[in-house]
């Protein structure tokens, strides 16, 4: 029962933080389910049932605002479950000794790419339109590939692309692969239902992770009015990296020197990830802030 408990904390937690961010609910929830000892395919696997519901939730929800592209949807959701099934596939074919160390360092890729991705924090270019196949269907294809195998990594992979496209406004890329990201989880689930079957898969921790993102979506919605994005984007991409490299050093077997300098490592660098942005988020509030206290009085005689 606490294991249950701990699992819908850790869907609770991923479905707040993608709600903030528009991902991550694939990335965090898989590295913590591994944390607690599942396997990567039972993880994935579990992940992506899970996500059947909350995808589902978040893609009305965005249908409902306006937020769906859906030719967008079309172009880069039939690829991503094609891209999806083949991961599902390729990771329930591999054993857990060699899948560990795999999704592992897939993972920690990602918190690399999902830290540099907000510490840069770059506005792109607006050139509207849909993005045409020629961008859609690769980037669908690694998507879902890593979105399987990965345990999550479709927003991660899918979301900054678009945005740095321009030709879809940020609410509409947000709405457009949430949607699709409804059909990305459906495949995974059936490439895993067919690698796995149905006797390994727990379904009480696809609830618990269910029943706890489905509750954090509401409050995520409110709460995010008062969050920086950039701040916590930087922040989960660190708790990423930090639990990966754990799962990493294991396979690797190494001694007690490398975990020590590891984590010396990642922590400052995390430190110092979060501080600079910190520091500059404050600053582009305290720009427009002093702009506007300059200009009064020549607005006030004006």
């Amino acid at each position: 029962m606490t294991g249950l408990i701990l699992i819908a904390l850790a869907g609770f937690g991923a479905s707040f933080i993608d709600g903030a961010l528009g991902m991550g609910f694939g990335v965090t929830s898989t590295t913590l389910l591994l944390a607690v000892g599942l396997s990567p395919a039972l993880a994935s696997a579990s992940v992506h049932l899970a996500k059947l519901g909350t995808a589902a939730a978040s893609g009305a929800a965005h249908a409902r605002f306006g937020n769906v592209d859906w030719a967008g949807v079309r172009r880069i959701g039939l690829p991503g479950a094609v891209g999806a099934f083949a991961g599902a596939t390729v990771l329930s074919n591999l054993s857990t000794k060699a899948a560990v160390p795999f999704t592992g360092t897939l993972l920690f890729l990602l918190g690399i790419y999902i830290v540099i991705r907000f510490v840069l924090g770059r506005a792109p270019r607006r050139k509207p339109g849909t993005p045409g196949n020629r961008l859609m269907i690769p980037l669908g294809l690694v998507g879902g590939f890593v979105d399987a195998t990965g345990g999550g990594g479709w927003g991660p992979v899918t979301t900054p692309t678009l945005l740095a496209d321009g030709r879809l406004s940020p609410a509409r890329v947000v709405g457009t692969v949430n949607t699709a990201e409804f059909i990305v989880a459906l495949a995974a689930s059936l490439g895993f239902l067919v690698g796995l079957g149905t006797a390994g898969i727990d379904l009480g921790i696809v609830l618990a992770l269910l029943i706890g993102g489905v509750i954090a979506a509401p409050f995520a919605a409110w709460l995010v009015r008062f969050l920086n994005p950039r701040i916590l984007g930087v922040v989960v991409g660190c708790f990423i990296l930090l639990l990966n490299a754990r799962l990493i050093l294991m396979a690797l077997d190494a001694p007690a020197a490398a975990w020590w300098t590891t984590y010396a490592v990642l922590f400052t660098i995390s430190a110092l990830a979060i501080s600079y942005v910190v520091r500059i988020v404050r600053r582009d509030r305290e720009v427009p802030a002093g702009a506007a206290a300059a200009e009064g009085p020549e607005s006030v005689h004006a």
